[in-house]
């Protein structure tokens, strides 16, 4: 009879000791998905530095902000790039920071150009260029645009308004100071760069 008792303790220890680890290591794990999730949430989330000290900015999905940064990606290289004003200084500084924001095609672009005078030609003339942004197509799963908008160019004798329709693909990256989007321009293309009114100017 003692002896039956024994085992039957033994038994109920057993299963009492069984059931603590199970039990233990369901909480464990639960305790290391939850914080899983949360380091995955805090990863997604947008932060602003405060005097070097990390402020969450809002807790959302940078996801679901992420068409709207590539619009305002594209609008920034476009303006940088075709915003221009007769002196060699400034074209110069505008050149170099749409550079940041796109891939070799833009640097492509821009060799043709000023192969072409381009450059020369808004000297020259005392041009100011200025672009205004019509609209920006983003085909999100796909990571492809298509810019369209209108350059002015206000030349001495004239005003000339061209359409231009561009398209290229995005590519995301780490964010910088000169890439604050965390966004690359690749494969970008000119589709229309033609006129739609020259306006001449009155010489008196």
């Amino acid at each position: 009879m003692i002896i039956k008792n024994i085992e039957a303790k033994i038994r109920l220890a057993t299963f009492i000791a069984a059931g603590s680890l199970l039990t233990s290591l369901i909480i464990v794990g639960i305790n290391c998905l939850y914080a899983y999730k949360m380091v995955s949430n805090a990863q997604k989330s947008i932060y602003i530095l405060d005097n070097n000290i990390p402020i969450l900015a809002r807790q959302t999905d940078v996801q679901m902000n992420r068409p709207a940064e590539y619009r305002a990606d594209v609008d920034l290289f476009h303006s940088l790039f075709f915003s221009l004003t007769p002196d060699d200084n400034y074209m110069e500084y505008q050149m170099k920071k749409a550079m940041y924001l796109v891939d070799q095609s833009g640097m492509e672009q821009y060799n043709n150009l000023k192969e072409n005078g381009f450059f020369n030609s808004i000297l020259s003339s005392s041009s100011v260029l200025t672009l205004q942004t019509d609209s920006i197509w983003v085909d999100f799963p796909k990571h492809y645009f298509r810019y369209y908008g209108k350059l002015k160019i206000d030349r001495r004798s004239s005003t000339v308004v061209r359409s231009l329709i561009t398209e290229g693909y995005l590519k995301d990256i780490p964010r910088s100071d000169n890439n604050p989007h965390g966004v690359l321009i690749t494969n970008w293309k000119t589709l229309e760069n033609k006129d739609l009114q020259d306006v001449e100017k009155n010489t008196f």
